[in-house]
């Protein structure tokens, strides 16, 4: 995926009519900076384990306003918790041997999807797709 530094998404956040604070920042920095796609428990963890006094309340408000605002996507794999990530334009593949997820993006996949739209009378204003699999190695 695109890395996108935190100037550029506090001017997102910005854009879109969020007041940029410390906390928001340092919310959006464990985002970007983590590994995987957490759930607001795993999101506070982070942050207290970098030191920072957050409340779980605060993490809470400020994704809702992410998220509201456009610059954070919620995900929902399968049954469980709410996952966060930056809202940038890619796709999964979820290991449901494992429950890792991969991110990709593919953009003969994505000019496919705009033709079927178009074939249809539709313009594509927000797409997701997610793809369940197992190792090739693994028999399911």
């Amino acid at each position: 995926m695109d890395d996108l530094s935190i100037a550029e998404l506090e001017n997102r956040c910005q854009q879109g009519g969020l007041r940029v604070t410390a906390n928001l920042s340092e919310i959006l920095q464990a985002l970007i900076t983590g590994p995987d796609h957490p759930d607001v428990e795993s999101l506070h963890e982070r942050l207290r384990a970098r030191g920072k006094r957050v409340s779980l309340a605060t993490v809470y408000r400020n994704l809702g306003h992410l998220v509201a605002a456009g610059v954070v996507a919620e995900q929902h794999f399968g049954p469980g918790k709410t996952r966060y990530e930056v809202a940038t334009p890619h796709d999964h593949l979820i290991d449901i041997s494992t429950g890792k997820i991969i991110e990709f993006s593919e953009p003969r996949l994505n000019a496919l999807e705009e033709k079927i739209a178009a074939q249809m009378g539709y313009r594509i204003v927000r797409r997701r797709l997610e793809l369940y699999a197992v190792p090739l190695d693994e028999k399911s």
